[in-house]
């Protein structure tokens, strides 16, 4: 699974700001999306994640969420990887999804913890195994408790790590960020991005390359100056954090003039002022845009 690449970016899906779709609301921008994702491999992040929390899988249906990973597979460039989310609180659901993505091609699924109803160990265990049976790609294990209202304990991710399968976790609980035999690790934090890298993790599944790619890529390829630029990228990574990373990524793309829209669907919402004026701050401050 290391083969996905150390950077890894959790793209957003762009969404018109005039379109809607069948439902009445805000359509798939198709286009913007292809670009999108050009742009970002373009920075210096090995591959994306395609529908995930960033992605406001959430609110996709099925159709589009499918037609999100097919796009991104259909135009990845060359050398460059995809991992397609597919999880869900309904093991059968994911199923669905994790067989339909590996048809289309990802390399990879991240497959998020069974989130609302909270399910047991014994649950979560046999969950992932009739996840792990629907293909033959690898799995990336998505621990996230504040979402999903459950903790994948680092006992409980070794315990995963022996269903065949299940190669990698994306780790968010900073608390629990530690090396699980058999199992590659990614942050899902840009701020232990580099941290991960000392450890020995693989990298990161991250929000702010969509804008700072090429700084973080130099973080995997100058590990001299590692330290240096996780610094100077603080102050871009706390800004990201002041609304949700699907609302202030798309508000920093908008900034830097890579997404016309940065539309989304509710319940999420666009940045207000305040925190649109935050996020150009963070920008500002790593040099991504002039003040």
């Amino acid at each position: 699974m290391s083969g996905l690449g150390a950077l890894l970016t959790a793209i957003v899906t762009p969404f018109s700001a005039s379109a809607k779709a069948k439902s009445g609301k805000p359509a798939l921008d198709e286009e913007a999306f292809v670009a999108l994702h050009q742009h970002v491999i373009g920075l210096g992040a090995h591959g994306v994640v395609a529908c995930g929390t960033t992605g406001e899988a959430s609110t996709l249906d099925d159709d589009e969420h499918l037609r999100v990973i097919e796009l991104a597979v259909q135009h990845k460039p060359a050398g460059s990887t995809v991992v397609a989310g597919v999880g869900s609180n309904d093991t059968w659901h994911a199923v669905h999804l994790t067989e339909r993505a590996t048809e289309l091609g990802a390399d990879a699924l991240l497959s998020v913890t069974p989130y609302y109803n909270r399910p047991n160990r014994r649950g979560i265990v046999a969950h992932y195994r009739e996840v792990a049976r629907a293909t033959d790609k690898p799995i990336l294990l998505y621990n996230h408790p504040g979402r999903t209202g459950v903790d994948l304990s680092n006992d409980l991710l070794a315990e995963l790590a022996q269903i065949d399968g299940i190669d990698g976790v994306k780790q968010t609980n900073d608390d629990n960020l530690a090396l699980i035999d058999g199992l590659v690790l990614y942050t899902g934090n840009d701020e232990t991005f580099g941290r991960t890298l000392e450890l020995g993790g693989v990298g990161g599944i991250s929000f702010a390359s969509h804008v700072a790619g090429a700084a973080m890529r130099r973080m995997v390829d100058e590990p001299e100056e590692r330290a240096r630029i996780d610094a100077s990228l603080a102050p871009l990574f706390a800004a990201l954090a002041v609304a949700p990373a699907c609302t202030t990524a798309k508000a920093a793309l908008v900034a830097v003039g890579r997404l016309a829209s940065d539309a989304q669907r509710l319940p999420m919402i666009e940045v207000d002022d305040h925190e649109r004026a935050i996020v150009r701050d963070g920008l500002v401050a790593a040099g991504l845009l002039d003040a």
